[in-house]
């Protein structure tokens, strides 16, 4: 009897701790759950910003997007023709909105050296990708900077341009990027107190830190690093090419600029028949002097450049963010092509370098391009991620309010 009752007891007491063990099982299985949800929701704008980068650099690419990711940049967006009123005059603008999100967060993006200015197609479809990812982006001309001038009075167009868009957002500051030349210069917008609080943070690609360092570099190809070793790639003569044509009367007598500055600006404009008839145009004497300004390479025009680049000291310094960077706050992005060699990455490693470690948010030296284009020499799965990564953390910022 007393036996058959432990049985019932141990019984019991199986049947209690199954019933725990499924109770337990149960809450264990919720817990995980719960916990899944939460790590999705709390991971997902990280996963979907990198989606997006991923599509992103694939419209740039002129590529096909994979049909995965074409939903997260596939929101329709329209553009508005401005026009800016800034300290250096009336700019023309353009405004890319999402339609869904046409108070999205804002970021501006500005043009390279170049003379279609906002209108450069890789400007346009880079602009437009972003807005397609929900984001309002503002691309703003730069007068002297469409006309192969790269000066001090971009940076207050640059600054003006942030404090507008800031203003249409609120006031709340409004990311910048800067593209070649334009991305040094956004550097030294943000370091300006004036502009500062308009400014969340800055994206700077294919830039300048010193632009003397940048203008021996293309007489010399070479380009020296932080801490000694020298960065050595055959220049492009497109930078020296507008380098002449920026300080022309340092290189021709002043009867023969007109006519040699339409050689040039044709040339730079990649205007072949433009280019044929201006030299049509010239002169014996001009003709020469034209061929021997083309020739970048040979010394008697490397010693010309070497005079005029001591004769604008002062102007390189102005457009120079080296030595503006230590007290900068507003958070920085830098990326550059391993291969550029307009501006070459060593000058990516100076600004790098410079700024502190709680401002510097990533910087990185790609093989996946080269100045601005994604053509890169055979980038491994490596390299790519590292640089979706890049543009997810631009992305991601840039979303945050």
């Amino acid at each position: 009897m007393a036996s058959g009752r432990g049985i019932g007891r141990l019984a019991a007491r199986l049947k209690r701790r199954r019933e725990a063990a499924r109770l337990s099982s149960r809450t264990a299985a919720a817990i995980l759950v719960i916990t899944l949800f939460v790590m999705a929701v709390v991971c997902w704008p990280f996963v979907k910003c990198h989606m997006q980068a991923v599509a992103v650099l694939d419209l740039v690419a002129n590529q096909p997007v994979p049909g995965l990711l074409q939903k997260i940049v596939s929101e329709p967006i329209e553009t508005q023709e401005l026009t800016i009123a800034t300290s250096q005059g009336d700019v023309k603008a353009r405004l890319y909105v999402p339609v869904k999100h046409k108070d999205a967060p804002a970021l501006v993006v500005l043009h390279g050296v170049h003379h279609l200015g906002m209108n450069e197609p890789r400007l346009v479809a880079f602009a437009s990708a972003m807005a397609s990812c929900g984001l309002r982006v503002l691309t703003p001309e730069l007068p002297d900077i469409k006309d192969y001038h790269v000066g001090a009075n971009s940076i207050a167009t640059i600054g003006d341009a942030a404090v507008w868009m800031s203003g249409q957002d609120g006031g709340r500051p409004v990311g910048v990027m800067g593209l070649s030349f334009s991305g040094g210069l956004s550097l030294l917008a943000a370091s300006d107190p004036k502009y500062r609080s308009s400014v969340k943070f800055i994206v700077a690609i294919g830039s300048q830190d010193e632009m003397s360092r940048v203008a021996e570099y293309y007489r010399t190809g070479e380009d020296a690093r932080p801490g000694g070793a020298a960065e050595k790639l055959p220049p492009h003569e497109y930078g020296a090419l507008v380098l002449e044509y920026e300080n022309l009367e340092d290189f021709a007598p002043k009867g023969d600029l007109a006519a040699l500055r339409a050689v040039l600006r044709a040339h730079l404009y990649e205007d072949a028949v433009g280019e044929k008839a201006a030299l049509a145009a010239l002169n014996p004497v001009q003709l020469a002097e034209a061929k021997q300004l083309m020739d970048t390479t040979s010394a008697k025009t490397q010693d010309m450049l070497a005079r005029s680049e001591m004769e604008h000291v002062a102007g390189m310094a102005g457009v120079s963010p080296h030595g503006h960077l230590k007290g900068l706050t507003t958070p920085v992005y830098l990326l550059h092509g391993e291969g550029d060699n307009i501006i070459p990455s060593a000058e990516t490693m100076w600004m790098a370098a410079e700024l502190p470690s709680e401002t510097l948010q990533e910087a990185l030296i790609s093989p996946v391009i080269s100045h601005l284009d994604l053509d890169g020499k055979e980038p491994g799965a490596l390299d790519r991620w590292r640089l979706v990564h890049f543009f997810a953390l631009v992305l991601r910022a840039a979303e945050k309010r």
